[in-house]
């Protein structure tokens, strides 16, 4: 059996006995029931998915995976594909907003060589698994072949399970790629079954004419490589990048050893939609930290089935998003964990 076939297999679901008892833990604090809202509901479900009713405070990793898109070539970006190379060195820099957030969350950021265009890149604090130079472009033809489709998803697999085995118990996702946004567009339009136009928005800042020219791409690529809408592994190889196919193994092989996944952002959650096609328990294991600014990114996420956490009017990625959240996962853990109970604290509780 293969790597990705028998990790797909050992994908449980979360324990919600263990999440009813977790609530029941909130409910006896210093406070009117439920009335840390979502914050008591982040810790039921991380609970959960654990299966630990106090979860200790996370040890937190956010992954970001870089690679080059041949549809870069088809003017559907305001940047030069040079630019997945240039920001992937200032990641290894720690200069880019992910670092300063990865550094404020108290984050290992692991940065992924999936495939960038040209030479090996070599830098320290970049990992390299690199798949290819870059994919092909999806108008011209399939971006990948299947089998190296399923390389990048088994990368994906083993660094999840490398970072579970070192202590690693929450995961964010990020990506870098220039050409990105068009291929996760692609695949939210044939996956979600949406319109292009309503999966499509302006990835790095394009103008009405690049949208518009975009979106025709997204079409012409779908139209020539007519993928099978209920083949997530020949949809994502006709029309996505080795970094998504990269993050969509990080979330089936975080999900096979309840690490709890916290997505970022449009590109990132496309390929978590990737993992739950082609192992649908792998939702159970999702958290999505915010609604992008990217039209897409609503009707992905009401595909997956998750409610964001933040609406702050994000678009850059790098797991950005991803970052901020964990916090919010580190709060519901210390209220569990750390806030007083009205035993302990000899308040009145009215048991309402």
């Amino acid at each position: 059996m293969s790597l990705l076939a028998a990790t797909c297999a050992r994908i449980g679901v979360p324990d919600e006995e263990v999440a009813a008892r977790t609530q029941r833990i909130l409910d006896g604090k210093t406070k009117p029931r439920r009335s840390l809202g979502r914050l008591e509901e982040i810790a039921c479900r991380v609970a959960a998915m654990r299966g630990e009713e106090r979860p200790a405070l996370p040890a937190k990793a956010i992954v970001v995976m870089a690679a080059d898109h041949g549809v870069a070539a088809e003017g559907v970006s305001a940047y030069p594909q040079a630019v997945t190379r240039q920001m992937l060195l200032n990641f290894a820099r720690g200069g880019a907003a992910i670092n300063v957030l990865a550094r404020h969350a108290g984050a290992l950021l692991v940065v992924v060589d999936m495939g960038v265009a040209g030479e090996p890149l070599v830098a320290d604090g970049v990992v390299e698994r690199r798949i290819a130079p870059g994919t092909q472009s999806l108008l011209r033809g399939s971006a990948m072949t299947v089998a190296d489709a399923v390389r990048a998803l088994e990368c994906g697999i083993a660094l999840a399970q490398e970072l579970a085995a070192s202590g690693v118990t929450l995961l964010g996702t990020g990506e870098m790629g220039i050409g990105n946004t068009t291929s996760a567009s692609a695949l939210i339009a044939v996956l979600a079954g949406i319109p292009v136009e309503h999966a499509t928005g302006r990835g790095t800042g394009v103008d009405d004419a690049a949208w518009a020219h975009k979106v025709g791409v997204i079409r012409a690529g779908i139209a020539r490589n007519r993928p099978d809408p209920d083949d997530a592994l020949d949809v994502l190889a006709k029309l996505g990048g080795f970094e998504i196919a990269g993050l969509a193994g990080l979330v089936l092989g975080a999900a096979a050893v309840r690490v709890p996944v916290v997505l970022d952002g449009l590109i990132a959650s496309a390929a978590a939609l990737v993992a739950v096609r082609l192992a649908a328990r792998a939702r159970g294991f999702l958290l999505a930290s915010h609604r992008s600014v990217e039209p897409g990114h609503g009707p992905l996420l009401e595909a997956l089935g998750l409610a964001p956490l933040l609406d702050l009017e994000l678009r850059l990625g790098e797991g950005t998003g991803a970052a901020l959240a964990l916090g919010l996962v580190d709060a519901a853990l210390r209220i569990l964990n750390e806030m007083a109970s009205f035993a302990d604290a000899g308040v009145a509780d009215s048991g309402a």
